[in-house]
Order: C-alpha cells, then structure tokens, then sequence
C-alpha cells in the first residue's frame, strides 16, 4: 500500500494555504516555511460566504458588486503573497464566491494541490472549533493531506520549523499502515526521529493483547513502516494503555514532537463529538501541527474501511 502513496505528499510541490480574511498569521507561517523548505508553488486561497452578501442585499442593498468584493478580498492577502515571493517563491492568491470548505475542495480537483494548510479558531465550544466548520469539513473529504495548525500550537520560529520528531498515532488495524507509511515517509524526507504509539483502552487490554506482550505489540508496530524506509529513519514504538488523546497529547510534549500524524477514519462531525472527543481534542490542545489523511485519501491508497456502529467512529490508532 505504501507505492500508492503519492511522492508529492511527503514533499510538495504545491501547497494551498486556506485563509480568513484576517489571516491565521502563525497558520501562514507554517505553509510559508514548509515551502521555502521544499520550493513550493504557494496559492493563497480565499473564499467568501456568498450568503451573508445575500442577507446584506436582502436587508436593503440593492446591488452587490462582487467582482469589486473579490478585489477588496484579495487585497487583504497581497501582502502575505508579496512576503512569499520575496523569499522566491511562485505565489499566487486566488479568492472566490461560496462556501469555504466547498471552494476549497472544488479547487483542489482543478488543481493538483500536495498539501493543504489551515488554521483553526480559538478554543472553546466545541461547535465553534471543529463541528460543522471548515477545517472539519475539509480534513474528512480532501484529497491530500491537510496539515491544522491549531490554537495552542507554539510559534515554529522558535525552531526554525524542523522537523525533528514526528509521532504517529498508530493501530494495527483499518488504515494504520497507510498512515504509518506516510509518516515514515515525512520522517525520511525530514530526517526526522518517528515514535509510532498505540494506546489500549484499560478496558479492552486483555481481550486486544491475547496473551500477547507489550513487547510483541511494539515488534508490530515497527513491522508497518516500509521494508525500504527501515534503515533510514530513527523509529521507536510505544505502547501504553490509557486514554488514547491524553497519551497522544502527553506523548507529543515529552518527545517534544513537532508534528503529529493521525488518519482521520471517522472524522465525522458525529464522531468529533463522541469517543471522548479525539479530533477535537487533540487540535485543540496539541502544541504541535497535526497533519490528517482524509478517508479519502485512505480509500485511494487501498485501505479497506471498517464497518463501524455509529457510537464507534474513530480514528487510526484509536480504539
């Protein structure tokens, strides 16, 4: 499975930054830096909600001129665009009537995008972060991966946004080897350290070890990077029984990782509300950037999904 992934995904040529206007400034940090990294045609891209044009017509405005809001729109990002091509990169901003997370993907099919980048709002409910918003809708149906620089992540020019350590959320079921396969590929495009962990409910321990030790579960762990990518890259395997968000966040700081990997199987609006909030949690909280693969990137890459309960939506590496 790991030949289906696409080269470009590890090391992208195109990268589309997914911006409000005002922009997620530590958001377009990350996607700037990422591609002065690899040399990345950079697309600012903008979409405005049509809908409240039309309540504001309806409300006494006779005539909107959109082709004159699409210039004010642009003129917004102009700056950040002129930041990128200042450091020498092909950067274009691109704005658009509609619903966001509509114009977004709809673009992505007209154009080969490698990576998307996006910011997420403030922390608070949890409808005003991930349910029903664009960044939730987007990492579900993309069809690259997305890289959500949430709230609490720390501005990366403290490190100069390395790369050094990456920490997978993994299983050893559904998707787990498509999205370990890909974070081995980032740790080896990055020469990065990869930690891929397992959390085992309390709960479930007995039935999932099976007379299996911890031991033999971090021997399989190892077993789902690449056969070409085993003498490249530092990998460690933890396992550890617990809540699978508290460890993937407790993890993520003591290894000081500066990425997170997760396969977003699941990643319905439902599921971000239920098995104890995985999505939400861990972008609200992590000090990293997490980078998703979509169930439809998985499918592409030949992951067969699971028939889950509704109650039991989750996400790879999670039980």
């Amino acid at each position: 499975m790991a030949s289906l992934l696409k080269p470009a995904w590890s090391r992208p040529s195109a990268i589309l930054f997914a911006s409000e206007i005002p922009a997620n400034e530590k958001a377009f940090s990350f996607a700037l830096a990422q591609a002065r990294e690899f040399g990345s045609d950079l697309i600012l891209f903008h979409a405005y909600d049509t809908l409240v044009v039309a309540a504001s017509e309806a409300s006494g405005i006779r005539y909107y001129d959109y082709a004159a809001a699409a210039r004010s729109e642009k003129q917004h990002l102009e700056p950040l665009a002129q930041r990128a091509r200042e450091a020498g990169l092909h950067c274009e901003v691109v704005v658009r009537p509609g619903l966001p997370a509509d114009e977004i993907l709809a673009y992505t099919h007209e154009r080969e995008i490698d990576r998307i980048v996006m910011g997420t709002h403030s922390p608070g409910p949890i409808s005003k972060l991930l349910v029903g918003s664009v960044a939730e809708a987007v990492l579900r149906t993309a069809t690259s991966p997305v890289y959500i620089v949430g709230p609490e992540v720390v501005d990366g020019n403290y490190r100069n946004f390395a790369t050094r350590t990456i920490l997978c959320a993994a299983s050893m079921h559904g998707a787990t080897n498509v999205v370990a396969a890909f974070a081995a590929e980032l740790a080896a495009q990055h020469n990065a350290r990869l930690i891929l962990q397992h959390v085992i409910r309390p709960q479930d321990r007995a039935e999932f070890l099976a007379g299996r030790s911890l031991d033999d579960v971090e021997g399989e762990l190892l077993g789902l990077v690449p056969a070409q990518l085993q003498g490249q890259i530092a990998i460690q395997a933890i396992v550890v029984p617990g809540d699978p968000t508290e460890e993937l966040l407790y993890q993520s700081r003591a290894q000081q990782a500066d990425l997170i990997v997760l396969g977003a199987q699941g990643a319905s609006a439902f599921a971000a509300i239920t098995r104890h909030g995985v999505v939400y949690k861990t972008l609200a909280h992590t000090h990293c950037p997490v980078i998703t693969l979509s169930p439809v990137v998985l499918a592409e890459c030949g992951s067969k999904s699971e028939v889950l309960r509704p109650a039991e939506a989750y996400m790879a590496g999670v039980f």
